[in-house]
């Protein structure tokens, strides 16, 4: 474990955070991995979401949002934000939160700010789509995954990272 810590030295994390128990079960294991090393915790938010999800459900309508639910839906993922900066902290890591409104969808938002900060490696939590749902949509982690020019570091769900592995036989 030393040899990779000190391998991660001086480095800039990207971890992206949305509250989820698998954002979190990443931030823990970039905390162990990386630690005292600087970190960006960005959480992206999607003014569009409503949006999608009605069209999904065959419901055409544009949602038009006040400019004072906008400022409350802003300032709070800016302390979602700032709350996985803490969580960061807490797990040994230098953390600053960050939060940016998604300019086409989340995963573009991520690989957008890394490459801005330059981040040396991303770090993110599965959300665990299957089935159809996951062919349709793709997951993020996976975006971020197949669309990134660094470094990507996909922490799996907490219950799947604790179920024991199947004994062979």
């Amino acid at each position: 474990m030393t040899s990779i810590v000190k391998e991660w030295a001086g480095m800039t994390i990207l971890v992206a955070y949305d509250g989820s128990d698998d954002a979190k079960a990443a931030i823990a294991v970039a905390g162990r991995l990386m630690k005292g090393q600087q970190a960006v915790v960005l959480t992206v938010w999607e003014r569009l979401a409503l949006t999608a999800t009605r069209a999904s459900a065959g419901l055409m309508m544009t949602i038009d949002q006040s400019p004072a639910e906008d400022q409350a839906i802003g300032d709070a993922m800016k302390e979602l934000a700032a709350r996985g900066a803490e969580l960061a902290r807490e797990a040994g890591l230098d953390a600053t939160p960050r939060c940016e409104l998604d300019s086409v969808a989340v995963w573009s938002t991520i690989v957008d700010v890394a490459d801005e900060i330059d981040a040396d490696v991303i770090v993110t939590g599965t959300r665990g789509l299957g089935g159809v749902r996951s062919l349709l949509l793709g997951s993020t982690s996976n975006r971020v995954l197949h669309h990134a020019k660094r470094p990507v570091l996909v922490v799996p769900a907490p219950e799947t990272a604790a179920q024991e592995p199947p004994e062979e036989s």
